[in-house]
């Protein structure tokens, strides 16, 4: 079963993560998160439940255009393209073109892992509270 690892860090971690990568001083396990988001919010807007919804209906499906998933799903076409190319962005579906043009998504993944910190850095003392 393909898991997707996906890692909250602050941008500013990041940066320094993917700098120490292309420096060669860190090399990422195997098992490390390969997508990355600034903080569960953004996690949650991105794979919201109407989303994940979606992605387990073209997983299910395999719809071979954009307007056969708008039939499946009720979604209109230019709001399913909205999200989907936000979802290909991170990884979660793939996007290809098909005959005459259509857009053919699929999902690349069976499962979703989320590494979530207990706590995020921020500001310390009165500004915590």
């Amino acid at each position: 079963m393909r898991t997707l690892r996906v890692g909250i860090a602050s941008y500013e971690q990041m940066k320094a993560r993917t700098v120490a990568i292309a420096r060669g001083e860190y090399r990422p396990a195997v098992d490390e998160p390969k997508v990355w988001f600034t903080s569960a919010e953004s996690f949650a807007r991105v794979l919201s439940n109407r989303n994940r919804a979606l992605l387990g209906v073209i997983a299910e499906s395999a719809p071979d255009s954009l307007a056969r998933l708008a039939e499946l799903t009720g979604r209109e076409k230019s709001n399913l393209s909205r999200t989907l190319k936000t979802m290909e962005r991170y990884g979660f579906v793939h996007l290809t073109r098909g005959a005459r043009g259509s857009v053919i998504p699929r999902v690349p993944y069976q499962r979703i892992s989320l590494t979530l910190p207990l706590s995020t850095p921020g500001p310390v003392g009165k500004e915590a509270a």
